[in-house]
């Protein structure tokens, strides 16, 4: 595609446009770690979604999520919340603190323990509480940019991507990324770019980040091309495949796009990512069981048999993952058809919502501190 833009988040100069979407026990540092070795530090890589009210009670768990590794630049932490005021304080208490150098905030997340609450991605429907949190939020930040990360709407009969669009330009945020589904898709059916460049198009101050189905560099060429956004954000596309990263470097800055790697590559790859999730955890073992749910995406598309795919994600120590790692056809080359959907792919979930929450979205009443989450990692 040859040298575009790059994507302005603040201070921060994202060349390529590309960033890495928080996931749920997927994006800690070690994975970012190895994402940013594939694109040779380019692109921005963002944590797993924060609890606002976790962080502010310093939630153990929580503390060990926000603990970036010394070479990550910028320092990108995604929170969640819908409390204004609790909101408000996370964001200080980064800023005081010198926790992160960029805050995305979560309006995307579908799943039922968080929209129940009237959290993630059924939040924006209730226009005056996204106003009052992103206010708090940008207000809190000071210098630090501020972006969110938000679906459609609820259902395509509660559509509110351009409203929350609007509602962020006027408060101050820096960006925004939408993920082309409602709430009620979760991860179904085809992403609608044509509401990325809708938004595109009715937010022209703020740079649009495009989300869904980019499962390779030429989907995010194509994104860009067909929506006019400003940058993609990558989610389930990059499950067991962190070299997508060098990928998408290769295919924006015009360069060779690199070799697909063969399962010699992906073995030693996956050896790499379970080594750095136990030194992340300081326990091998641990690091191990971390790493089992990754073992299918990994293999995905390779001729490897069920009893050995069993038998590598029950591995509980390095020397065991290795040695099965050993005992596959390491020459296979990378298999045609391996890429597309990875992770969770239902649709047509039926949304759990406060109750009465779509009878007006002006009314905010009963939204408050105690429908804030109390763990992280989504």
């Amino acid at each position: 595609m040859g040298c575009m833009s790059s994507l302005q988040i603040g201070p921060h100069a994202v060349q390529p446009p590309v960033v890495l979407a928080p996931m749920a026990g997927i994006t800690n540092a070690p994975f970012r770690t190895l994402c940013r070795e594939f694109s040779g530090g380019k692109g921005l890589y963002v944590s797993e979604m924060i609890t606002t009210r976790a962080l502010v009670e310093r939630n153990e768990k929580t503390m060990q999520l926000i603990r970036f590794d010394a070479s990550e630049r910028p320092r990108s932490i995604q929170l969640y919340g819908v409390d204004p005021a609790t909101v408000g304080k996370a964001v200080r208490m980064i800023v005081e603190e010198d926790l992160a150098d960029h805050i995305d905030l979560n309006f995307g997340c579908p799943v039922p323990k968080v929209t129940r609450k009237g959290g993630g991605s059924a939040l924006p429907y209730k226009r005056p509480l996204l106003r009052a949190i992103l206010r708090e939020a940008v207000s809190g930040a000071g210098a630090l940019p501020v972006t969110m990360k938000m679906r459609k709407g609820i259902n395509d009969d509660h559509l509110t991507y351009l409203d929350a669009g609007r509602i962020a330009v006027e408060e101050g945020v820096t960006a925004i990324a939408l993920h082309g589904r409602t709430t009620a898709q979760h991860y179904g059916g085809t992403a609608d770019w044509d509401a990325i460049a809708r938004l595109k198009e009715h937010v022209p101050e703020i740079p649009v980040l495009g989300n869904g189905d980019i499962w390779s560099a030429d989907d995010a060429v194509r994104m860009m091309r067909q929506t006019g956004c400003d940058g993609v954000v990558v989610g389930r596309g990059c499950l067991g495949r962190p070299w997508l990263f060098g990928d998408l470097v290769a295919a924006f800055e015009g360069g060779g796009a690199p070799a697909a790697p063969g399962l010699r590559e992906v073995a030693a790859v996956m050896v790499r990512h379970a080594t750095l999730l136990g030194e992340w955890l300081g326990d091998e073992a641990r690091g191990v069981i971390d790493f089992r749910k990754h073992v299918a995406w990994y293999l995905k598309g390779f001729a490897v048999g069920s009893e050995m795919r069993k038998r590598l994600a029950i591995s509980s120590s390095l020397a065991e993952l290795a040695e099965g790692l050993h005992e596959l056809d390491l020459d296979q080359p990378w298999p045609a058809g391996a890429d597309g959907p990875r992770g969770r792919t239902s649709g047509n979930n039926r949304v759990v919502l406060p109750d009465g929450w779509l009878q007006d979205p002006y009314d905010c009443a009963g939204i408050g501190e105690d429908a804030e989450l109390d763990t992280s990692g989504g």
